[in-house]
């Protein structure tokens, strides 16, 4: 698109996004003109400033540049948002992200990482193996690396890691060389209605791979059969009917040692520091996909056992002898069950105890039953208010409707002061914060709490 060589001066609307900060800094890698808005300061827009970009926090066309070449935004942001709707009736070039990444890969090797959960691990793990061993790649992540402390980076190789998002269907803009779908669970049912249009959606995204190119998937997806490509894969945790799974798991020393199998290759004693029995079968994908690209079986090792994980996915905040804090990503029925699942096959002998933060509240009112199985897992589970995000309240929808389906006896819903002082005086052994909208916010102070005698 030589749109995208035209830019020099860009604007933002919702900067401090985890998709939107990557685009942001990579124009700023190329030279561009970048600023922004969002709606409160974080850390991850602290970052931006820090890098030079400037953000303004108040919703006002009159901070906004008159004078930029693209203004991109993020569905999250409502359609009567003061400094959109300026640029829109000034007839400027007003994009989603998601056409934006359009423009980047139109002439690239891409790998596109979709998946209702999963992906944002499978895609930092890709990335990170391509970097480690030589290969190179340009990394657009969803979360922020460990090992880098951001969530993009620039290579001279013209490959590109994306995760592709299937919210609002803005992954159906890609062009993959490769394609890894994770799960197809229903989720997004504000955008889909249904669960069978979030199928339909990722069986469109498999059909986007080029000719000639790869699709891996997770083994047993309910409409897997509908996936197809020149060369498929499909992985498993440790189903031997898959094309590529695991053996011979063990525990050692807090880490997972496993043999990664297919029908013609085997990589022996893999290292995976990263906790949780579902992070194993991420790694799993992201080996697959290094596999394809032909890189060597040692390098593929030793990236693996180097990879630090993602901020807040199976996140250790605190773990010494007494105490183990982990602050976690799930907000899908399916992501808790793993990550709840992941915790206990480690922590086997500790009681665990669940803080929850659910996430939207058509999220919450369309999967209360699934959500109430899986927190029935935990040992104790503290549920705080919805987090809203762009939704307004609906009505009869609240953390209490969670917590009426659950059958644990130790369940409560409180307020994120009560669930402090709660930690203060109870100082479990085993805590686990869960959500994507602002707990993580409180993980600090809870490990302070914790660690205080």
């Amino acid at each position: 698109m030589s749109k995208l060589n035209e830019i020099k001066k860009i604007y933002f609307i919702g900067i401090g996004g985890i998709g939107m900060s990557a685009l942001a800094r990579y124009f700023k890698a190329k030279g561009v003109d970048v600023s922004g808005y969002d709606k409160t300061s974080t850390p991850l827009t602290r970052e931006l400033e820090a890098n030079g970009i400037v953000i303004h926090y108040e919703e006002r066309p009159d901070l906004a540049p008159k004078d930029a070449d693209a203004i991109v935004y993020t569905p999250a942001i409502p359609a009567h948002h003061a400094e959109l709707v300026y640029y829109r009736e000034n007839n400027y070039t007003v994009v989603k992200r998601s056409d934006v990444l359009q423009w980047i890969t139109e002439s690239s090797f891409n790998i596109c990482v979709g998946g209702t959960h999963g992906k944002t691990t499978v895609t930092s793990m890709t990335a990170h193996l391509l970097r480690h061993t030589g290969y190179g790649c340009n990394a657009f992540l969803g979360g922020i690396a460990a090992n880098y402390n951001t969530n993009f980076w620039s290579s001279e190789r013209n490959v590109v890691v994306v995760e592709a998002d299937e919210y609002d269907r803005s992954f159906l803009k890609l062009v993959p060389d490769v394609a890894v779908i994770t799960a197809m669970d229903a989720d997004h049912l504000d955008i889909y209605g249904t669960a069978e249009e979030v199928g339909n959606a990722f069986v469109q995204f498999s059909q986007k791979v080029k000719p000639g190119g790869c699709l891996v998937t997770k083994y047993g997806l309910e409409r897997g059969n509908e996936l197809k490509a020149a060369h498929h894969y499909t992985y498993s945790f440790e189903n031997i009917d898959a094309d590529v799974y695991a053996a011979n798991r063990k525990v050692e020393k807090g880490s997972y040692v496993f043999d990664v199998i297919a029908k013609d290759w085997s990589i022996q004693d893999v290292v995976l520091h990263m906790g949780g029995l579902h992070n194993i079968e991420n790694c799993i994908a992201a080996i697959t996909v290094a596999k394809y690209l032909n890189i060597e079986d040692d390098k593929i090792k030793a990236a693996v056992a180097d990879f630090k994980g993602v901020r807040r996915r199976f996140e250790y905040a605190l773990k010494n002898e007494g105490h183990v804090l982990i602050d976690d990503y799930a907000h899908h029925p399916e992501e808790l069950r793993a990550l709840i699942s992941g915790v206990k096959s480690i922590f086997t002998d500790e009681k665990l105890v669940l803080v929850f933060q659910p996430h939207l509240f058509s999220r919450t009112k369309d999967l209360a039953d699934e959500f109430a199985v899986s927190l029935d897992m935990a040992d104790e589970v503290i549920l705080l208010p919805i987090y809203p995000a762009r939704e307004l309240p609906m009505e009869g929808v609240t953390s209490e409707l969670l917590l009426n389906k659950m059958k644990l006896a130790n369940r409560k819903v409180m307020s994120k002061a009560e669930m402090k002082q709660w930690m203060a005086s109870n100082r479990p052994a085993l805590v686990v914060m869960a959500g994507a909208g602002d707990i993580d916010a409180q993980v600090k102070e809870v490990k302070e709490l914790l660690q205080n005698k």
